[in-house]
């Protein structure tokens, strides 16, 4: 069976429907490939006998894309016949595209990447008018470029500068916001509708051809020898490099092959776009960030980490402890879901204080146009704010977000845990301290589960689970089935101190820190965190999460490591933090003064007093700039390592995922442990064992990371 079904109908209207057999959405594969080339011939033998093409679809979406399985496979060896299979994929859609006869895709559901690009090569495109219909080419978010004519024929159509953002960010926008971006021709309410537009069209158009192969084209917005567009293009390099830090190849190829394409005619823009698409995805960046964001995290997405045997579970009710910043998001994320929250603080004003943050966040969606006052009504009606214990009665779950104290989080959990329905869940919001730990305090330890959310809530898209001694398997099913069904991304974990996230988050800062006190100019370190790929630096983050709370964690840890027999390893940051906060007064951006100085009226700098206190000009002026990056990269690579061996982390997937979406670790890594494997097992052992060397015990490879360099086996 065909993937393209070929019906030329008595009116000589072809209709080309895409339906890839034994497939749920359309790709770019080999049997695509087989197809179109099979069309082509038979389009050419019969084009006497065609008005016009439709191209549809027969799934619910239009096309999704590439087929991200063969790109991945790839490799240097195969660059020139990859190019030749791309660049004969493309000429039967050039042929299609300059057959003299009007080819209109009809636009049913999503297209995205490829299926954009198919929809480019036609003369017209109509769209249903479904707000969740999604058009855009988001290949560089996986590292890749539309390598199916996107960056010549967007352009083309919309110009280079209104172009840019849909290829060098991935931006994807509704039928609506396609239509006046110029991307789509037409709107239509019904797939009836839609057919109809398009054979209008093709009766209205007996002969077609697009404006770039017409003589005389001009570029929209002018061509880039054009003398406005000549002087944005001229800085639009330095802007890029800004926004990527040089750690991102595809947005430089995008701009490259769209601008060196917009010189010359169309065909040898083509083959431009093909050798830069080649490049990328032979590359490893590409090969980290697709294997991560697009193969492991919809492993986790499907799944694989719940345990199996478990009915799926909806939420109606969930208490909220604690009204603060993380309990105020955990309120807001859940309540726009369609959940029932009740926040509960000490006082019915603190409690307000917390439901109004959701009514901020939800009037910006009001003044954008994103959402109705109706909308956020109701929203805000799932609220209730309290300080009554009795007002979460029937709570299928509760999450306790108070502050990061023992005693505290065993007294709320005593108070709230008995108004669960019967079999509910109480969570900890807990960074630290360890859920086994916590649980002490619980009636129900096998209903007793970490749910760590990250701040802003609202914005981050991570949740850590972490499994106590005593959780069982329901327990966790049901968690993890709760943060699906508020549009977060679980990581399942098992129970210690500081569990995955803030073990590894707390080296990255502490690294940085002890750069400071080792004398290194605290520019320097921030700039050797952005230029690693990190979203911001060491000590910008510091300040955020506030030094007196990372003082107060630690000396909680310190406290419980020592009162269950443990001995405490200070690390060389600790003297650091506790002169900036003790005897400078310095405690984060809260307090308007860190490591930055925060002015009312201005940008936020570096204190300039700590090149007095700290910097020593010998050691400032002759680090390098790679033995930066690699203590900030290195130190969070091996804490994962140590995860994974002590059995906190139980897949290599969560391990790339949570550093990612939870602590930040550089993107085009593709995580911290194929940071390990992309670098090579051996010489990342090799390169451990000279930084520890040079910076102590710390970066010290563990076992499992020796006994994997000694046959160079990457982590699976």
């Amino acid at each position: 069976m065909s993937a393209i079904r070929y019906e030329l109908g008595s009116d000589q209207i072809l209709t080309l429907t895409i339906d890839m057999p034994g497939q749920s959405a359309n790709t770019m594969n080999a049997a695509f490939r087989d197809a179109l080339s099979e069309t082509a011939a038979k389009v050419k033998d019969d084009l006497d006998n065609i008005r016009g093409v439709i191209i549809a679809s027969a799934k619910k979406t239009f096309f999704a894309g590439g087929d991200l399985k063969e790109l991945y496979k790839v490799t240097r060896e195969d660059a020139r016949t990859f190019e030749d299979m791309v660049n004969g994929l493309k000429s039967h859609m050039r042929f299609l595209e300059t057959s003299g006869k009007p080819v209109v895709a009809a636009i049913n559901g999503s297209a995205l990447g490829g299926g954009l690009e198919i929809a480019l090569a036609c003369h017209h495109r109509v769209a249903i008018d479904d707000d969740s219909i999604q058009l855009g080419l988001p290949e560089v978010t996986l590292g890749l470029l539309p390598g199916g004519g996107g960056t010549q024929r967007l352009p083309r159509m919309i110009g280079l500068e209104a172009a840019f953002p849909f290829l060098m960010e991935g931006k994807k926008v509704n039928p609506k916001a396609a239509l006046k971006a110029g991307i789509v021709d037409e709107l239509a309410d019904s797939t009836d509708e839609m057919i109809t537009k398009a054979r209008a069209f093709i009766d209205a158009n007996p002969k077609c051809q697009q404006p770039w192969d017409q003589k005389g084209f001009k570029f929209p917005g002018g061509a880039p020898h054009h003398p406005a567009m000549a002087q944005k293009l001229a800085i639009a390099p330095a802007m890029l490099k800004q926004k990527t830090k040089g750690c991102y190849p595809a947005p430089e190829r995008i701009l490259s092959a769209a601008v060196e394409g917009a010189q010359v005619d169309f065909d040898n823009g083509s083959l431009i776009e093909t050798r830069y698409f080649a490049e990328l995805v032979i590359g490893q960046v590409a090969k980290n960030m697709t294997g991560t964001f697009w193969f492991q995290l919809n492993a986790i997405k499907a799944g694989g980490s719940r345990p199996d045997g478990v009915e799926k579970e909806t939420f109606r009710k969930v208490g909220v402890l604690g009204a603060g910043m993380m309990g105020a998001g955990i309120a807001y994320s859940t309540a726009t879901r369609g959940i029932d929250v009740v926040l509960k603080d000490v006082s019915v004003e603190n409690a307000e204080k917390g439901k109004s943050y959701s009514e901020k966040l939800l009037a910006k969606k009001v003044s954008r146009g994103r959402m109705s006052e109706a909308q956020k009504a109701e929203i805000l009606g799932r609220i209730k704010a309290t300080d009554s214990a009795d007002d979460l009665e029937g709570c299928d779950l509760v999450i306790e977000a108070v502050f990061e104290d023992s005693e505290l989080k065993a007294r709320v959990t005593g108070e709230a845990e008995p108004k669960l329905v019967e079999n509910g869940i109480f969570a900890s919001n807990t960074s630290t301290i360890p859920i086994t730990q916590l649980a002490g305090a619980s009636a129900k330890a096998e209903n007793f589960i970490g749910l760590h959310f990250f701040s802003p809530v609202d914005k981050m898209q991570l949740v850590e689970i972490i499994v106590g001694e005593k959780t069982s398997d329901e327990t966790l099913a049901r968690s993890f089935d709760y943060v699906q069904q508020i549009g977060k991304i679980p990581v399942v974990v098992n129970d210690s101190r500081g569990f995955f996230t803030s073990r590894v988050f707390g080296t990255f800062v502490n690294e940085g820190i002890c750069m400071l006190g080792e004398g290194i100019h605290p520019s320097s370190i921030e700039n050797a965190g952005l230029l690693a790929g990190m979203p911001v630096g060491p000590l910008a983050i510091s300040d955020e999460v506030s030094m007196t709370l990372m003082q107060h964690i630690r000396d909680q840890s310190k406290k419980d490591t020592e009162a269950s027999g443990g001995s405490w390893n200070a690390h060389p940051a600790e003297a650091v933090i506790d002169a900036m906060v003790n005897e400078h007064g310095r405690k984060g951006k809260a307090a308007g003064a860190g490591f930055y100085d925060y002015p009312a009226n201005g940008k936020k700098h570096l204190w300039p007093e700590l090149e007095n206190l700290f910097v020593d000009a010998d050691k400032a002026r002759t680090v390098k700039l790679q033995e930066l990056k690699d203590r900030i990269l290195f130190i969070q690579a091996i804490e994962t390592v140590r995860c994974l061996e002590e059995g906190v982390l139980r897949t290599v997937e969560d391990a790339n995922i949570g550093s990612i979406f939870g602590i930040g670790y550089a993107p085009w890594t593709g995580g911290a442990i194929q940071f390990i494997n992309q670098y090579g097992v051996r010489a990342f052992t090799e390169r451990a064992s000279e930084l520890a060397k040079a910076y102590g015990e710390r970066f010290a490879p563990p076992k499992l990371l020796q006994e994997k360099a000694e046959t160079n086996t990457p982590f699976a």
